[in-house]
């Protein structure tokens, strides 16, 4: 095994010292590099690119997205070795496709690159995972799956990590969900009693609410009353 060595930012053998950009216009400027080369490689599977603020998105075809990272991710020309964020983008027009945004950076020659996929409404809302690639999509897949309803193919554990399993309200950031929920109080109230918490829970996590019985007489009063905190 070689030994350890540290790797700070701008120091890739070979290439030229990168240099925070400064003066960016809004919309427009110089390119990050790696998308000429991506479609150069992925002719293809890439759709454009656009730079605003200095920040450079590449419009991908969803199907190649995981072949692109993996890509991204070796060659030694752009080594994209962090995976920042997997989120979505829908929009309040019916008619506009939502968005699969993968946020990629280098470390290393201080890159940032953003690839953007457009899923249409009413086909299945579904990319290739790249936890193959990223150890750290594997929350990030699920909070996505979890708010927006995007299935990512591949994914070794795909399931819902902000709401709970059962949940059935649909997909707390679509612009079709409703501010209150789709069920009403009674409802929720109904499926929140019959969820048998025992069944899902630790009896060392359900013991917590047993410490009530523990508390000063006069913090009990002060519970009972509503006092909240920082009141």
């Amino acid at each position: 095994m070689s030994a350890f060595h540290t790797v700070y930012p701008a120091t890739a053998p070979g290439d030229a010292t990168p240099a925070t950009q400064r003066n960016v216009p809004n919309r427009g400027g110089t390119a990050n590099p790696s998308a000429a080369a991506l479609a150069a490689q992925f002719p293809n599977a890439v759709r454009g690119h656009e730079v605003v603020n200095g920040e450079t998105t590449v419009f991908i075809d969803a199907a190649a997205v995981a072949d692109m990272v993996r890509w991204l991710h070796d060659a030694p020309d752009h080594r994209y070795e962090y995976l920042s964020d997997v989120t979505a983008v829908e929009y309040r027009d019916f008619e506009r496709e939502i968005e699969v945004v993968w946020h990629l950076r280098s470390i290393r020659l201080r890159r940032f690159l953003r690839l953007k996929a457009r899923l249409a409404k009413g086909a299945p809302l579904s990319v290739p995972s790249v936890w193959s690639v990223y150890k750290g999509a594997d929350w990030l897949e699920r909070e996505c799956y979890d708010m927006f309803g995007i299935t990512f193919e591949g994914h070794p554990d795909l399931r819902r990590i902000l709401m709970w399993e059962g949940y059935k309200e649909g997909f707390p950031l679509r612009k079709d969900f409703p501010m209150r929920g789709r069920f009403s109080r009674s409802e929720q109230l109904k499926n929140a009693l019959a969820a048998n918490p025992e069944a899902r829970y630790s009896m060392e996590e359900l013991t917590v609410a047993d410490a009530f019985a523990e508390l000063p007489e006069d913090m009990k009063r002060r519970l009972a009353g509503g006092e909240k905190t920082g009141e």
